[in-house]
């Protein structure tokens, strides 16, 4: 396995900058637009347009009253405060934007942002100290938590998320590589655990290695249930998309198998999707419901944790292609939109921040 460690690099690596490169003040929300959507399974509730004009976002993460936003495609970090204005913070250097990688997830411990980046030769996590308040963050000198991770222009992976265990997850595709997936000395087709300095976990359940499992095509959703459990959404190839309970170890059959297949030696999938009516990106957990953001499928999945069997389809249709939903502070939802990703059909307003009240 690639030894990747952390290392210090001297100079800031983000230069602050106004979204609009020529102002000295953050550019203002468009005026909140509210709708009532339904579809496929009812009442969704209402639905603002909180910021539009974005390009490709991909993860939204909070901290305090503002939203950290990433752009795929131009490595930017965006901040949305809660007035509705929008700032640029700044553009992660070395990111490249290659078919389906560049900047992708974001996660918040404490007063440090990390992100999950691609770059010219690898996929990498980077630790920055966020410096200032909400409405004016910058950030500090980076720390190459992880790097040497395999990239490519698909699969990816890129979702990070802390768990309750203080850990760090971090989805990673198979790259293309589909024999990496079933191959523990390589961390393609894997979800890896690792400290918030990007250590192994003594408790890890392979010795001295990131994997906590494997047998992934492209995991790009991470959330856990009230009760710690780990749930993970995952493209499929053609056959079938998931959504996972991950289990320490587990075995979770690509390339081998794919979808519910029965087999002992795989742990199958609680739910599988027509990649039609899917393509699971992020996903969140809130009170009770698993809420998935699909991209061709242009579609809210709310599963309920009382029956992961079954689920509900939302806003089918009605924004597009959906990359994330987290769930806001004040206990709503905030849905990223992916219309301009080079996939979509973009309106004059993609891509949106969208704010749905339950």
């Amino acid at each position: 396995m690639t030894s990747l460690r952390g290392r210090h690099l001297a100079a800031p690596v983000l230069a602050v900058a106004l979204l609009t490169g020529c102002t000295s003040a953050p550019e203002a929300a468009p005026e909140p637009v509210e709708t009532t959507a339904s579809a496929g399974g009812g009442d969704t509730g209402t639905v603002q347009t909180l910021a539009s004009g974005l390009e490709s976002p991909w993860s939204i993460a909070f901290i305090d009253n503002s939203a950290l936003v990433s752009e795929r495609n131009t490595g930017r970090i965006v901040e949305l405060t809660d007035d509705g204005t929008t700032r640029e913070v700044g553009v992660v250097e070395g990111s490249a934007h290659r078919g389906e990688g560049g900047l992708l997830g974001l996660a918040v411990r404490d007063t440090d942002l990390y992100v999950f980046t691609t770059t010219d030769t690898d996929n990498r996590i980077i630790r920055y100290p966020l410096n200032g308040d909400a409405g004016s963050y910058t950030l500090g000198n980076a720390d190459i938590i992880l790097d040497g991770l395999p990239a490519s222009s698909y699969h990816d992976g890129g979702r990070i998320a802390f768990g309750p265990d203080g850990m760090l997850y971090a989805t990673v595709g198979d790259t293309g590589s589909r024999t990496a997936a079933q191959d523990i000395d390589d961390l393609g087709g894997k979800i890896l655990r690792l400290t918030p300095d990007g250590e192994v976990p003594a408790d890890n359940p392979f010795p001295d290695s990131f994997v906590y499992s494997y047998g992934h095509r492209n995991p790009q959703g991470l959330d856990w249930a009230e009760d710690g459990t780990l749930y993970a959404s995952e493209f499929g190839q053609d056959t079938w998309d998931e959504l996972n309970v991950i289990q320490p170890g587990g075995n979770y059959g690509w390339p081998e198998v794919e979808g519910i297949v029965g087999q002992a030696e795989y742990v199958d999938p609680v739910q599988q999707w027509d990649p039609a009516n899917a393509s699971p990106s992020g996903m969140s957990i809130v009170d009770g419901t698993i809420y998935i953001a699909n991209l061709r499928g242009a579609r809210l999945w709310t599963v309920p944790l009382s029956d992961v069997t079954t689920s509900t389809d939302q806003l089918v249709g009605e924004y597009g292609r959906l990359r994330d939903v987290v769930e806001a502070p004040d206990g709503s939802l905030w849905v990223l939109t992916s219309n301009t990703d080079g996939r979509g059909e973009p309106s004059s307003d993609d891509d949106r921040v969208l704010r749905v009240v339950r």
